[in-house]
């Protein structure tokens, strides 16, 4: 009985480069009740690892998150293994609007506290009290009206490539953080209708009731999340209000919803939407970085990391900056350049 990966990396992904047939990237979530998460954990790792499924998921007493790489021709066998379980049953699944097939190498479950950490006690506010769900076209439809503020309920460094037309974008670099500050932003527009939206609709549940615990009573979420949103747009054949990229958490780093490009590389201030982890794995920041300057710089965020890295010398634990810490990697090279010598 096999529960973990006792695969290396590099072996992994050189093993996915080499498969012949295709696989669908896909995303679902959703809340329930679970007495025994790690027993649960172990059931469906067992089957999703036999199908030979890659992804990143995450199971918590309060139910299930998962980001998932599912070989085509398993599909149907895949779907058979959530119907073994009552509280997976009919679970709304959201497709990749880019798909290589190449998303993820190897099959990660988690048992996590919580599948959004928010840093709230659940208990002092109803997270059942959602806001009303908005389907694809619904929302297009309120985007851009008068009295309606549209929020996005993901991190900067998401927000950066790719937004709704005219969305209030906090400056966050955690969903905790992010919840504070939307309060505070909006706390004079209560009475307006508030319509949020995230990646596939997972954080927006908590939002949602959040807000409504604040005093918030118009408050709209996008259901399924942008993934959803570009599937019906398309479909429908509207022309998308989200522009730029869909940010995702697997190794694409990105999808495009509209071909757009509404960032920069920040290294030199071309337009440039790819998101890169500094090559110098003793920094490890996740940036924008153009082609030019991922050759310059051997794919690190500065001449310090380069140099570290050619030469094999180690950052000490107290200088490195770490994934996902917007803040840092939001500044010119400059001044991150003068951090690093600190």
């Amino acid at each position: 009985m096999q529960l973990h990966n006792k695969i290396n990396k590099e072996e992994l992904k050189k093993k996915l480069m080499e498969e012949t047939f295709t696989r669908k990237t896909i995303s679902f979530y959703r809340y329930f009740k679970l007495e025994n998460p790690q027993e649960f954990r172990d059931e469906i790792y067992q089957d999703w690892f036999s199908l030979n499924c890659f992804g990143r998921i995450y199971v918590a007493r309060e139910g299930i998150n998962a980001q998932m790489s599912v070989p085509g021709h398993q599909f149907d066998e895949f779907l058979k293994t959530l119907d073994k379980h009552e509280i997976l049953k009919d679970i709304p699944i959201k497709y990749a609007i880019e798909d290589d097939g190449k998303s993820f190498y190897k099959l990660t479950i988690k048992v996590r506290p919580k599948l959004v950490a928010d840093g709230l006690d659940d208990n002092a506010y109803d997270v059942t009290n959602v806001g009303k769900h908005l389907s694809g076209v619904e929302f297009h439809n309120l985007v851009g009206k008068e009295n309606t503020v549209v929020v996005d309920m993901r991190n900067y460094y998401e927000s950066e490539v790719g937004r709704f037309e005219g969305a209030v974008c906090p400056e966050a670099d955690t969903f905790r953080e992010e919840l504070e500050i939307v309060t505070d932003l909006l706390q004079d527009q209560k009475d307006k209708k508030i319509l949020l939206y995230c990646t596939g609709g997972i954080r927006c549940e908590k939002a949602s009731a959040y807000l409504k615990h604040q005093g918030f009573e118009d408050v709209n979420q996008l259901h399924g999340g942008i993934l959803e949103y570009a599937r019906q747009i398309k479909a429908a054949g509207l022309e998308s209000k989200f522009v730029g990229k869909n940010f995702v958490f697997d190794e694409r780093l990105g999808e495009s919803v509209n071909g757009q490009i509404i960032s920069r590389c920040h290294q030199c201030g071309k337009p440039s939407d790819s998101h890169t982890n500094c090559a110098n794995h003793g920094c490890h920041i996740l940036f924008i970085q153009c082609p030019e300057c991922a050759a310059k710089f051997h794919g690190c965020c500065s001449d310090e990391c380069a140099h570290e890295k050619t030469s094999g010398l180690k950052r000490p634990a107290s200088r490195r900056i770490g994934f996902g810490n917007s803040r840092k990697y939001r500044k010119s090279l400059s001044l991150i350049k003068t951090e690093l010598k600190q």
